[in-house]
């Protein structure tokens, strides 16, 4: 095939690739080009080509030549962190194209202001072309030609086209967030059992299902139509089983990360969202603003945590001597990561660690002489930079994972050195971004916050962050980096913002908020172990919910009377065999003597929707939500509900252990699982029967309520799916995150029916969703008739004091007034309004 010609995509200063400041770029790691300073904001096509990819914040464009060669073109470098402002899309995937024609727009002058460099690759992305530049260090002009780009050896041996797979599956991906990290580690675990070789097909591309990185490339998002293919012996399993797990969400994001806690119990929505000038230094010099990662405010010094990379030999003593040393790195890597089962990172890596394709990668490098730290690094840098200018903001945060695998590997093949990170008291830690191996380095009693001037809000170390209660702002530009070590810092409480050397003003300001909050904290812990009565003296029960033994001690150390939500998917997800009943009652006992006798009330299995087990496959369903998920599937396998009531009942008290059934809709389920529970505690000798309870999360359930009580010992609301149900509104959604409100009157108004039918039978309601957590809506829950309380461990002495603080007849009127309101808005308003004078 003959040279193609590349055009200069607008008026510029031409350089050659090694000067881009970006690794990845420079040392052409993801394919030879050229570089551009440019002299205006519109980019034309350099070629003529077809649109591959368009960022979906503006900031890139590749388009495909019709020799295979993929081109792209990234404006500036670190322009990601701009979500999309000054940018322009002119053109879309698919759109054809000839070279001159204009495929973005951006502000020069804006962008300019706010990357890190506007110098822009121009590259044809991958090995199998080479690149050719003319003349550089010279001014150029829009259509000027300035290279040739060419394929690169015999590409005679390459398939002649698509192998027909024995097995095909269509689906749309119902995930919050896309494929990422996470559920991208999630497929390739359900894949383990099978032979079949399975892809996934989506945004034009195709991807190895078993390969973490490559899916990440497809930049499968939410509500992109997918097809899996599987050939092979057990590819009609394979596929199926897969197709299953996706439909159903793969896993509940909360539950993955084994803490115990729903989303709504860390940080809400609303707290999470994009400070409208992250990144940017305000008018005030003092302040930078940035994105909340993880709650909290603090007081400290500038400490600048520094990563620099360890030294490694570029080539190496053969290709067998080289790839010894990376296998038993990668295995050492491997059997380390294994060792911590429900650990969310600790999953992502070992899913990049059994990559075939990064496995693969790093052959390559070693075949082409590299030592085996050289092959690790090129390959996994590659793949980080690939994903960094994927223009997925969600994606790109996961370019820390690989880099972090990287940075553990050359610890292994060159020996680890211990890495102690000598921290000033109170240190407020600045860097670029901090990787999960360092933040668990730093030494927690030293370390006030952290800020970094990239990274984002769903990062694995703003996981980390907020589980540890270490205040976290992230994207805030580079100038935090300017910050000299020791410089008085204020991460704000309130606003993403952090005040640098503040005024004594804005300092006195900050110090008496957070000695007031403080204050408040100490006066709630201090009194969290007391019983919680309302001034008027009706009795509330505040409880914990709990999905770990962890959470049970935290539980009990923060006040709580007992556990109101035992989750026990932790124990079921995350594995390719169900846990025995042995395994099962054991963690049940350690629950139970973390909370030392308190009552336990344990929630059966709550799995199918979005949280899948891939030993318990069902059928692919349009809508999972609305399928095969809690009781229905707890009895549509039997034994495995029956050896979960076995072990309760073993591993717990007579006087400590309930049971709770999920997502019941009628009598009907609630009598079946009764009979199967009672046929054990006979076959086991139980001497007392065992209180079962059930969750109203279901219309049909708060609305039979009465009938419900009738039988049932006791009723808890779980406010989170019943708001998605009663308002249509999926709370994976992120469109419908403001919408799905449990304070909403038509929410509100079935809380009032549930708690009712209890009250008609003496049988006592709870509610155990996250609005519970809210001191902010416990005058309404307290004036709806609910008698208990079960909130995240951390909430407990907060949701105490409020309760105390109530006069319970005065919140009847308030709960009244909610209901006849017209939004959930108008509710909050009420609360905001009264919630003073029913207090007092």
């Amino acid at each position: 095939m003959t040279d193609a010609i590349l055009s200069a995509p607008f008026d510029g200063w031409l350089a050659p690739l090694g000067e881009v400041p970006d690794e990845a770029f420079a040392t052409e790691l993801l394919g030879g080009g050229v570089a551009l300073d440019p002299l205006e904001g519109t980019v034309r096509a350099p070629c003529n080509g077809v649109i591959a990819v368009v960022a979906a914040t503006g900031h890139s464009v590749t388009l495909r030549h019709q020799n295979g060669a993929d081109i792209l073109i990234h404006i500036g470098i670190d322009t990601v962190v701009l979500r999309g402002s000054g940018f322009e899309r002119v053109v879309a995937v698919g759109d054809r194209v000839a070279s001159g024609d204009v495929l973005l727009r951006f502000d020069l002058d804006q962008v300019g202001r706010n990357a890190r460099s506007l110098l822009t690759p121009l590259v044809v992305l991958g090995e199998d072309f080479e690149v050719e530049a003319f003349a550089v260090d010279r001014r150029v002009s829009a259509g000027e030609p300035i290279g040739v780009f060419r394929p690169r050896g015999d590409r005679s041996d390459r398939p002649a086209g698509p192998v027909v797979p024995d097995h095909l599956c269509r689906l749309r991906i119902p995930l919050l967030h896309g494929i990422h990290a996470r559920p991208a580690a999630r497929i390739a675990a359900t894949l383990k059992p099978f032979e079949a070789q399975v892809t996934i097909q989506g945004n034009g591309g195709e991807a190895n299902a078993r390969s973490v990185t490559a899916l990440l490339k497809l930049d499968l998002r939410h509500g992109t139509e997918i097809a899996i293919a599987g050939s092979g012996s057990d590819a009609v399993l394979a596929v199926e089983a897969l197709a299953a797990s996706i439909a159903s969400g793969l896993a509940d994001e909360a539950a993955a990360r084994g803490d115990g806690f729903e989303s709504s119990d860390v940080v809400s929505d609303r707290e999470l969202r994009t400070h409208p000038d992250a990144g940017a230094v305000t008018a005030d010099r003092h302040r930078i603003a940035g994105i909340r990662a993880a709650p909290g405010g603090a007081e400290g010094v500038a400490f600048r945590l520094r990563s620099e990379d360890r030294l490694v030999p570029e080539l190496g003593h053969g290709v067998d001597a080289e790839h010894l040393v990376l296998e038993t790195a990668i295995e050492a890597l491997r059997q380390r990561l294994a060792k911590q089962p429900g650990n969310e990172i600790a999953e992502a890596h070992l899913a990049i660690c059994e990559d075939p394709e990064l496995r693969k990668a790093m052959d390559d490098q070693l075949a082409s002489g590299l030592s085996a730290a050289a092959a690790a690094r090129a390959a996994l840098r590659a793949e980080a930079a690939a994903l960094r200018s994927s223009g997925n903001a969600i994606l790109a945060e996961r370019a820390a994972d690989l880099l972090d695998v990287e940075r553990q590997l050359i610890g292994l093949i060159l020996g680890e050195v211990a890495s102690t990170v000598e921290q000033p008291d109170g240190a407020i830690v600045i860097a670029e971004d901090v990787l999960p191996s360092q933040f668990v380095s730093l030494d927690p009693a030293r370390l006030a916050a952290i800020v970094t001037a990239g990274g984002g809000a769903t990062s694995h170390v703003a996981i980390l962050a907020a589980s540890r209660g270490v205040p976290m702002i992230v994207a805030c530009g580079d100038a935090i980096l300017d910050v000299a070590d020791g410089t008085v810092v204020v991460v704000a409480p309130v606003r993403a913002e952090v005040l640098v050397d503040p005024q004594p003003a804005a300092l006195a300001a900050f110090r008496a908020d957070m000695s007031a909050a403080d204050q408040r904290a100490r006066a709630e812990a201090a009194s969290a172990q007391e019983d919680c009565i309302t001034r008027d003296g009706r009795r509330i029960g505040v409880f914990a919910n709990c999905g770990s033994v962890d959470d049970a001690r935290r539980a009990a150390i923060n006040g709580a009377e007992g556990c109101g939500l035992l989750r026990t998917e932790f124990l079921f997800l995350g594995r390719t065999t169900p846990p025995t009943r042995e395994e099962q009652a054991a963690t049940y006992a350690a629950v139970g003597a973390a909370l030392a006798g308190r009552p336990i009330i344990v929630r059966t299995l709550d799995a199918g929707s979005d949280k899948p087990l891939a030993y318990l496959p069902t059928p692919v369903e349009e809508n999972p939500a609305l399928g095969a998920r809690g009781i229905r599937l707890s009895l549509s396998r039997p034994e495995v509900l029956a050896e979960q009531f076995e072990a309760i009942i073993t591993g717990l008290a007579a006087d400590q252990r309930r049971i709770m059934l999920p997502m019941v809709t009628d009598l009907a389920e609630l009598r079946a699982a009764k009979a199967i529970l009672r046929d054990v505690e006979a076959r086991v000798g139980a001497e007392n029967p065992t209180e079962l309870g059930i969750m109203i999360e279901t219309p049909s359930a708060a609305l039979l309520a009465e009938k419900m009580a009738e039988e049932a010992d006791f009723l808890s609301i779980g406010s989170n799916d019943l708001t998605q149900y009663v308002l249509a509104a999926d709370r994976q959604n992120p469109l419908l995150t403001a919408m799905a409100d449990p304070l909403h009157p038509a929410v509100l108004r079935l809380f009032a029916q549930a708690a009712k039918g209890a009250r008609a039978h003496g049988r006592w309601i709870g509610v155990c969703g996250g609005v519970a957590s809210d001191p902010a809506a416990t005058a309404i829950l307290v004036g709806l008739g609910i008698d208990e309380l079960s909130v995240s461990p951390p909430a407990v002495p907060a949701v105490k004091s409020a309760v105390r603080r109530l006069v319970a007849a005065g919140c009847e009127p308030l709960a009244a007034a909610a209901l006849d309101a017209t939004s959930a808005s108008e509710v909050r308003n009420l609360v905001e309004e009264h919630f003073h004078a029913f207090a007092l």
